[in-house]
């Protein structure tokens, strides 16, 4: 399948702005910002650019949805292409997909175990067995977060890929908008559920339960199939400034659904939604520029070794330099995103490397 260099790049953004995310909430003790009294800041131009620096940098998280939208998108995009040359042997779809996944998971719960400074916040116990399985959600308090936080995502995406083919011939029936309003009804609907008929762990809706989640994978389906059909159209509207323009109006409501139980239902399809526009967005005025967009691209298409392995890297960092002043941490931050991102292309380009080969020994011979 040809790559389109502008959803790399898209993909490149979503996990440094993650990963820098987790770098500045450790900083500033695990999210607790520095303490600073707005009203006395005056109207400055510095004070107004850290008040909005300080703003932005929490809404990090954010990023994630992204990547669930983005997630959707390319694995709706990969398997409609393929559905043009003939049905789709979902036995093969599936060996394909978890031969993606899980060797690199894998490789990542062994470069924690081994590898000097990572911040190891948690005992290695028997729960690494559920970990290295990816369910996580079993026993959802004591083991979705476990080791490492960010592989919550992981058991998250295998259940979507488990119901992608019913999600797949539902888009493929329905069209992209009927799907999309079907499955956004299925996802809040199962919020409002865990959140104010049960109240379960909050983790269930954070993505224990995929369906909590399926209104963004599902608008990133919707759009490829809308991509496909009229590409000119959103190309235009993704990337010459229409959607980063509609994001930046309408994040500002879509950070006031925090405020209730209720509202709360809608709030990670909202601000996922919001940031996508804004990533994407920032990805088409990379896109002019030849070689950022070739860098931001290649760390778009290893962003999945990024995303295992980044996360006790800063926590271990952040931690041994709360004591230096702001400007040292943007100095270090760099360098160090550009090191997390080269060793996570290193180990995933090495483990996809070792499992072709690997793999291709159990070939059969063609004649």
């Amino acid at each position: 399948m040809k790559r389109l260099l502008w959803i790399d790049i898209s993909k490149g953004l979503a996990i440094l702005f993650v990963a820098y995310f987790h770098f500045f909430t450790t900083y500033f003790q695990h999210g607790v910002l520095p303490p600073a009294d707005w009203t006395s800041l005056g109207a400055g131009a510095l004070s107004i650019l850290r008040l909005a620096w300080l703003k932005v940098s929490g809404l990090g998280f954010h990023a994630v949805g992204v990547f669930i939208i983005l997630s959707g998108w390319t694995l709706m995009q990969s398997t409609m292409r393929r559905a043009e040359s003939g049905p789709i042997g979902w036995s093969a779809w599936y060996r394909a997909r978890f031969l993606r996944l899980y060797p690199m998971y894998w490789v990542a719960h062994l470069v924690y175990l081994l590898s000097p400074f990572v911040a190891r916040l948690e005992p290695v116990d028997d729960r690494i067995i559920l970990s290295l399985l990816g369910l996580r959600f079993i026993d959802i308090q004591m083991n979705f977060m476990y080791l490492n936080a960010a592989w919550w995502y992981f058991s998250m995406l295998i259940q979507f890929y488990l119901i992608f083919p019913l999600l797949f011939l539902m888009a493929r029936r329905l069209g992209p908008w009927w799907f999309l309003l079907i499955a956004c009804a299925a996802g809040f609907f199962a919020r409002y559920l865990l959140l104010v008929v049960w109240q379960l762990n909050g983790l269930w809706v954070l993505g224990g339960f995929a369906v909590c989640r399926l209104p963004e994978f599902a608008l990133g389906m919707s759009i490829a199939m809308w991509h496909t059909r009229s590409t000119a159209r959103a190309e235009w509207f993704l990337l010459r400034g229409a959607g980063l323009v509609l994001g930046l109006i309408l994040y500002p409501a879509a950070l006031q659904l925090y405020n209730g139980l209720y509202e709360y239902i809608f709030v990670d399809f909202a601000t996922g939604t919001c940031c996508m526009l804004e990533i994407v967005g920032i990805a088409g005025i990379i896109l002019l520029f030849k070689e950022p967009a070739k860098l931001f691209g290649l760390v778009g298409v290893y962003s999945y070794g990024l995303y295992l392995i980044h996360q006790p890297y800063v926590i271990w960092l952040g931690l041994r330099i709360r004591e230096l002043p702001i400007w040292m941490f943007l100095l270090i931050c760099i360098p160090t995103l550009a090191a997390l991102s080269v060793w996570g292309m290193l180990l995933e380009k090495a483990t996809n490397t070792l499992v072709n080969k690997l793999t291709s020994f159990r070939k059969p011979a063609r004649a």
